[in-house]
């Protein structure tokens, strides 16, 4: 990585004393050819944008020589997307149509360059900062869980780690501020770290997104994108306040940011918090409270030979973990406890009060996580093309404290640090035709410094190189590529004491080989081919054709010991293969000023699936449930991670009505479904975990006239989510969760009883408070679960936590009705525009 970076600093010299390159131009309204102020003209490759001035005129002065797409959009008016060479001096004019939709998009995620939507043969969903605004959430994958083709594992208001199209954990890959999230993602109970009023935009490829990213990227990726660089001369601040009435949720935020003579620089700070969530059953759900604390700041310089920009940012969570025993007596959920005088010091568990129901601060069971990230961001001019790098340093901690007779100790304590790099060439177009080659990867090395060990210390480097063309002929856009990638895992050695746990030497009393040193090395390849045609102006086709791989995480490598948050004692196998996967996906699309419409198919199947099974008793049967006394560890189903086959197919549809002769309403609504199984193995194992119901969510949403000259942009909204009842059930959920005939009987026929649908409706209301001509704030109010009511979401690790004895239903419930309001204040800063 070293010597990449030295590279780059000659290419940087060479380029400044480079010809200068400009693009200048007017933009006019199509229907009166008046001059549009206000336009925002953006260069998403350059991270550069302008506004136009009020003769409609912008200006881009010294930018790098090359291909790029620009975007030109105006509320109220239709998007611009188009791609212009830049050499020398280039006037280029837009002309806008008035629309009330946007209907263009541009794609930064897994494509060689910014690419319009339409152009790009792989699956691809956005969610916008607006769309973020008007909806609500409790943590950053939470907003987007309803989308089509994505949904999200939760455990409780806190934590969600996302799934695309029936996958998740390492087979999803997160990236934020252009880097890959190196973290501990193979656990249940860990989520993503990351801002979510961070957020400026979502972007999740859906399918193998290995080509460009790698291992882990074998179902999708979720790319949280943070607000771009400034205009040149602008200057802003806002505060966001959010309070939500379920939670007692609390969110504060100030941004400040600019952008002078080409040095950008940006910074935030935030806190959010919120008590126990509420519902008809549960009443608090305890222990689901949770803190969160955020900063980043960014700096960053523009000049003609590309741009530089350092960022920094710290994630700092604590929720509590809810495990879901009740009092027998009134059903109320309760906390363990420890007291010096009572029960010789035992734990034991206590009816909570009422401020303890109502507390922001976690009670045992609870965790804290840390995550420390400082991303370096380069794009160099190189003749007409220009190389990439980006680079980052990751420290991640993860603390849970999960005995109450010693609350400050961390129980499971993982501590990593992580490094990744970026580096490649991305052609200009030249007769349509676009490549780009590079080389990406990671190091992570992570040590287990708890006392409840489940994964040894380990190292791991991954490198992969990749070759990606993009060729466009008239109305079909071809887009192809092969990748190699290379992982050398070493699980390190490690003895510990068989009654503390705590590391020792080999020759020390007590001393037990809780891990044996090992070293596995891990290669794949990757492939993607696709095409997206334009059949007409308004009709288009897509399809793509994807070879995706996965490297074993470390618990499928390492395991030994008992999975935190189950009763199941999981061991891993270092023979384990690579997974790799083959989808196929088709969409046909139509637009008009009128409507929208997509259908989305794929197909996806997964050879060397990687899973946990369990071992045969000598006594025979699916499993075995035998004491299992190692290092004092104590009686455990014993499950070992091996390999198989998985298929999984399914779609969305997509459609959204936008009448051009009725601005004020606009209909969005989309159907998913998944179906998912291992084949060739028993029942018992066939269905894959979390694998989501079919869906459908519909808004409608009503633009209305400016009130009076006190309320602009007003709109209010109705809309419905509709989650379908799960008959594929994951029976193994049983023994993960310790369930039984005998001894659990109420929770046990849960496990192998389909869970029920729901529907849910929801409202929402908005728009700009004006005073003297100037917004004062934007107001956004939501209501989720209009009519309250008590629902278990199939993807809730709560769903088979212990019954209530007082209404017999089993579980805990997901969060009642929820009213959110966000107030956004902009704080004037003097800017050029």
């Amino acid at each position: 990585m070293k010597n990449i970076i030295l590279l780059i600093i000659p290419v940087i010299i060479n380029n400044i004393a480079g010809a200068q390159n400009q693009l200048s131009g007017n933009i006019q309204d199509a229907h009166n050819q008046s001059a549009l102020s206000n336009v925002i003209i953006r260069i998403p490759d350059l991270k550069l944008s302008r506004f136009s001035d009020t003769t409609g005129n912008y200006n881009f002065k010294d930018i790098p020589a090359g291909s790029y797409l620009i975007e030109v959009s105006l509320t109220g008016y239709e998007t611009i997307l188009e791609t212009v060479t830049i050499k020398g001096v280039l006037q280029k004019d837009f002309v806008l149509n008035a629309s009330v939709k946007q209907l263009q998009d541009v794609n930064v995620t897994g494509v060689i360059k910014a690419t319009d939507k339409r152009k790009n043969p792989v699956s691809i969903i956005s969610f916008n900062y607006q769309d973020i605004l008007q909806n609500t959430s409790t943590n950053v994958i939470d907003a987007i869980a309803n989308l089509p083709g994505v949904s999200a594992v939760t455990s409780g208001q806190s934590i969600s780690k996302p799934v695309i199209r029936g996958l998740g954990y390492n087979r999803v890959l997160t990236i934020d501020d252009g880097v890959t999230l190196v973290d501990q993602a193979w656990f249940d109970e860990f989520g993503i770290e990351a801002d979510a009023n961070a957020v400026n935009r979502y972007e999740i490829l859906k399918g193998p997104a290995s080509l460009a990213y790698g291992s882990d990227a074998i179902a999708g990726v979720v790319n949280l994108i943070p607000e771009q660089p400034l205009a040149e001369g602008e200057s802003k601040a806002d505060v966001l306040l959010n309070y939500q009435t379920n939670n007692g949720l609390i969110n504060n935020m100030l941004h400040v940011a600019g952008t002078n003579n080409g040095i950008s620089w940006s910074a935030r700070i935030d806190n959010t918090m919120a008590h126990a969530y509420r519902n008809h059953d549960d009443g608090y759900v305890l222990n689901s409270q949770f803190s969160n604390f955020n900063a980043d700041a960014t700096v960053g310089i523009h000049r003609k030979w590309g741009y530089s920009q350092l960022h920094a940012s710290y994630f700092n969570l604590r929720p509590g973990i809810v495990d879901g025993t009740r009092d027998s007596a009134t059903g109320k959920l309760a906390q363990v406890v420890s007291y010096p005088d009572v029960n010789d010091g035992e734990p034991f568990y206590e009816v909570p009060t009422a401020q303890q129901e109502r507390s922001y601060t976690p009670l045992v069971i609870y965790q804290n996580i840390g995550h420390t990230k400082l991303v370096w961001d380069n794009n160099i001019a190189v003749g007409s093309g220009r190389i990439t790098g980006i680079f980052s340093w990751q420290k991640n901690k993860r603390q849970e404290h999960n005995d109450p007779t010693i609350p400050d100790v961390a129980n499971i304590y993982y501590l990593s640090n992580a490094f990744t790099y970026d580096v490649r060439y991305v052609s200009s177009q030249k007769q349509g035709l676009t490549f780009s080659a590079g080389s990406n990867g990671i190091y992570q090395s992570s040590k287990s410094l708890g006392t409840l060990l489940l994964i040894p210390n380990y190292k791991f480097f991954q490198a992969g190189a990749f070759a990606i063309i993009n060729q466009r002929l008239g109305k079909l856009n071809l887009s192809g590529g092969l990748r190699f990638d290379a992982r050398t895992f070493n699980g390190l050695d490690h003895w510990v004491d068989s009654t503390t746990q705590a590391p020792v030497k080999p020759s020390d009393d007590n001393a037990f080989h809780e891990f044996e040193g090992f070293q596995s090395t891990f290669k794949g390849y990757s492939f993607s081919g696709g095409a997206a045609y334009d059949v007409s102006k308004n009709i288009y086709l897509k399809i793509n054709i994807a070879r995706g791989w996965r490297a074993p995480n470390v618990a499928e490598c390492a395991a030994n010991g008992v999975h935190d948050g189950t009763v199941v004692y999981e061991i891993g196998d270092h023979n384990l293969q690579p997974e790799t996967s083959l989808e196929e996906d088709i969409a046909f699309g139509f637009t008009s000023k009128d409507v929208s419409f997509e259908l989305d198919a794929f197909n996806n199947n997964i050879h060397k699936f990687i899973y946990a099974q369990g071992l045969q008793s000598v006594f025979g049967g699916d499993s075995i449930n035998n004491s299992l006394n190692a290092a004092g560890l104590g009686a455990a189903p014993v499950y070992k991670f091996t390999e198989g086959k998985a298929d999984l197919y399914g779609g969305e549809v997509t459609l959204n009505v936008h009448p051009s002769s009725l601005s004020l309403i606009e209909f969005n609504t989309s159907f998913s479904i998944v179906y998912g199984g291992l084949k060739d193995v028993p029942d018992s194992i066939q269905v894959l975990p979390f694998v989501p119901p079919a869906k459908i969510t519909s808004n409608l949403k009503f633009n209305l006239k400016d009130i009076l000259r006190t309320i602009k942009n007003p709109y209010i909204q109705i809309g419905m989510l509709a989650c379908f009842q799960q008959n594929n059930i994951y029976l193994q959920d049983a023994l993960y969760s310790g369930l039984n005939t005998q001894l659990t009987p109420y929770e046990y026929a849960a496990s192998r009883t389909a869970t029920e649908g729901y529907l849910l409706l929801n409202a929402g209301a908005g728009g700009n408070i004006v005073a003297k001509g100037k917004t004062i704030f934007q107001v956004f109010m939501f209501c989720n679960n209009l009519l309250d009511k008590t629902y278990m979401d199939y993807m809730s690790r709560f769903k088979y936590l212990p019954v209530n004895y007082t209404t017999g239903r089993v579980g805990v419930f997901n969060m009642g009705r929820n009213f959110s309001i966000k107030i956004l204040i902009p704080i004037n800063i003097a800017s050029s525009h």
